[in-house]
Parts: structure tokens; C-alpha cells; sequence
């Protein structure tokens, strides 16, 4: 695939790593090693990226694919975040709630040592949750991640809306990324609830992946040119798609260049210029 020369500093915040992947496709999809990610990244003109593990098996925890990322990124442009899981539903339903009145964790679950051993662990900048798959971390975890205030990466969608974010972790103190808008897949009218809800939430930002809608992501970024930040959602997507898509919108290049990188600057300081 031909390089883009688009002449920005792009930085991309929503990035997989898989630790135990090689060059090929797997049949649970596309795996990414590091030496494919490095070099896709490239071909987009991508400097740095935001990397957390895939998904794992139920009962396996992530402890060893975090550390697993972790080794990865060294001497790499890439920021780990550790993904971490937790035993509660995530979903509104009144049944989902009765559940986890009684939901406790176990072994493979993240508990508060837990994320603040990653909060102190200097290769870590940040964690990612994904709550329809991975399950909702309890309060205590949660205030855990209070404390330690790093950016929280969030895989958002119809199994956990924006209006769900709002009620179990935006009114927190630490900074909530939603991934894809809050929509994943293709769910315009979540996308547009998400925007909607930056206005109530200084500490909310959302990322560009797999939003296709040319006008969703315009309105953010005129209503909100603070507050989106890049993400390709790579391997699912070359980043140069969603660079692509991006430096095609009808917005200024003020604003493509606070979406590209001075936006996660800000929420991830370690992906400044001139931070290693």
C-alpha cells in the first residue's frame, strides 16, 4: 500500500496488539504483531499509537497479554494501555442490576492492586475497557482508577451505550475516551448521543474509529474540535482509512491538526512532540 504524505503529525489512540500473533491471519481474525503494526503505521504517516491487548478467553484475565504489550511497545512508537475486566453487566437493564447487587470478582477479574500496579508501572500510560465482552470493573476498582486518574480507553456500542458510560463512569475523575464515537458498529444515533453528552462532560473525549459518517464526525469537530481525537481501530481497518477519512472532511486544518495529536497530548502527555 502506497504511503500517504499528508504533512500532519498524526497520532493514533486506538490501536490492537495481539502478544501471541505472527504474520498470518488467524480465524478469529486479523492479528497484529508488532512488526506488522510498526509498519502500517508507517504506510499512514502515523507517529505513535495508543496499543492494548485483544480480547481473551473467558477466565484468562489479562495480566500476561498486558505485560505481553507492555515488552512489545519497547523501542517501538507505541503507548500501552492495560485492559482490564471486571465481573459486573454492563447493561441497563434492571436485571443486569439485581445481578450485580451479588457479583463479586474472581482470579481472572482486575481488582485495585491491580490497576495500581499498572498506574505506578512506568511502561503503562492508560487502561482500555471493553465492557459488552469484558464485563464492568466493581466500585472499588473503579474508585481505584479514580485515584490514579490515567485515561481510560472504553469500547462503547449497543450492549453499552454512551447513555450507560454516562451512568457508571463519566462522572468520575479520570478521562473517559469512547471509542468509535460510542457507536461501534455503524450506530449514528449513539454517535450523536456521545456528542451530545461533551457538553456535560468536561473529561469526555471520543475517538474517530469506524465512524463512517462524514457529518457525525464534522459535527464534533465543529462543536467540539477539542474534544476528538484520532483513532483507526487498527488491525479491523488500515489506518490509512481512517486518516483518509479524516484529512477528507469539510473542517479546518485547525482542527484536523487538534484531532490528529495536540488533543491526546493533552490527555496522554507522553504523546507530546518530542516524548519517547
Amino acid at each position: 500500500m502506497l504511503e500517504l504524505n499528508h504533512g500532519f503529525r498524526v497520532v493514533d489512540v486506538h490501536a490492537r496488539l495481539d502478544p501471541d500473533s505472527d504474520e498470518s491471519v488467524a480465524t478469529r481474525g486479523r492479528e497484529m504483531s508488532p512488526e506488522r503494526l510498526e509498519r502500517e503505521l508507517h504506510q499512514a504517516g502515523v507517529v505513535r499509537a495508543v496499543v492494548s491487548p485483544g480480547r481473551r478467553a473467558e477466565g484468562e484475565g489479562y495480566l500476561r497479554a498486558n505485560n505481553a504489550v507492555a515488552r512489545m511497545s519497547v523501542d517501538r512508537p507505541f503507548v500501552a494501555f492495560a485492559r482490564v475486566n471486571g465481573p459486573r453487566d454492563p447493561s441497563g437493564r434492571a436485571s443486569a442490576r439485581l445481578r450485580n447487587l451479588t457479583a463479586s470478582r474472581d482470579d481472572s477479574h482486575a481488582d485495585p492492586d491491580d490497576i495500581e500496579q499498572y498506574a505506578y508501572d512506568d511502561r503503562f500510560y492508560g487502561f482500555t475497557l471493553a465492557p459488552a465482552v469484558d464485563g464492568l470493573p466493581d466500585e472499588e476498582t473503579l474508585d481505584r482508577l479514580d485515584d490514579v486518574g490515567l485515561p481510560v480507553l472504553v469500547h462503547g456500542g449497543r450492549e453499552f451505550t454512551p447513555d450507560d458510560a454516562a451512568e457508571t463512569l463519566l462522572r468520575r475523575e479520570f478521562p473517559v475516551v469512547l471509542a468509535g464515537f460510542g457507536g461501534y458498529p455503524l450506530e449514528r444515533d449513539l454517535m450523536n448521543r456521545s456528542i451530545d453528552l461533551l457538553d456535560e462532560f468536561d473529561g469526555l473525549y471520543l475517538d474517530t474509529s469506524f465512524v463512517r459518517f462524514r457529518d457525525v464526525m464534522e459535527r464534533a469537530l465543529l462543536e467540539h474540535p477539542d474534544r476528538v481525537l484520532f483513532g483507526s481501530g487498527v488491525p479491523e481497518a488500515h489506518p490509512n482509512v481512517g486518516v483518509m477519512e479524516l484529512l477528507t472532511l469539510d473542517v479546518s486544518e485547525d482542527a484536523m491538526r487538534r484531532a490528529f495529536s495536540k488533543n491526546i497530548a493533552r490527555v496522554v502527555p507522553e504523546l507530546g512532540p518530542g516524548e519517547q
